[in-house]
């Protein structure tokens, strides 16, 4: 049975076949310096074993939605503006969403996990806005080739973490990456506390 301490998750899930982790949260460790990632919270929206792809959850920009997609803003939780999702792709558009309780499915809408999946905007706003409670639109995303985030996640570069179905949608993304890290408790919620700038403490 897998270790429940979070410093063990993927050590413990990655021995063997390669383990689907779509629906979680990749947390960036400290010491990821990346600029790109650095104290990011991304959600896969896909892992197999020829890749991964998902969008950095905490990375608002100052684009309005109504700028680029007008007819959407009225539907897009929290700050309505668009999210960085991740360096590929920058000109591409992801839009996650969350479907209303009770909705199964419906033409446009593709499940990730639990009632969270991705939404085509080519669709009407108007003919989906029934059936989502939350909406966030993301330009670019972050992806890894085969093999490629099981290496990053061997060298401790990422936690991995359960989602819950609100971390994608609050309202105050900045404060995600501490969050999702508090909540754990033990030693890896004390891991929210380290200092941005180490030479500071």
């Amino acid at each position: 049975m897998p270790s429940r301490d979070p410093w063990m998750t993927w050590k413990d899930l990655g021995r063997g076949a390669v383990k689907s982790l779509t629906g979680s949260l990749l947390v960036a460790m400290p010491t990821l310096r990346d600029p790109h990632f650095e104290r990011t919270v991304v959600f896969l929206l896909a892992h197999e074993a020829d890749g991964a792809l998902g969008v950095v959850l905490n990375r608002p920009t100052g684009v309005s939605v109504s700028e680029v997609l007008p007819g959407w803003e009225p539907l897009v939780s929290g700050p309505q503006v668009l999210f960085e999702g991740g360096p590929v792709g920058a000109d591409s558009a992801i839009c996650v969403a969350r479907a209303r309780p009770g909705v199964a499915g419906f033409v446009g809408f593709s499940r990730v996990v639990g009632q969270i999946g991705t939404l085509d905007l080519s669709r009407e706003p108007l003919k989906v806005a029934e059936r989502v409670d939350y909406v966030r639109v993301y330009h670019g995303y972050a992806g890894w080739g085969a093999g490629q985030l099981e290496r990053e996640l061997d060298e401790g570069s990422w936690f991995v973490f359960s989602a819950l179905p609100s971390d994608p949608f609050l309202a105050a993304p900045e404060d995600l990456w501490q969050l999702v890290l508090r909540r754990q408790g033990g030693m890896t919620a004390a891991v929210a506390h380290y200092p941005s700038d180490p030479h500071l403490n």
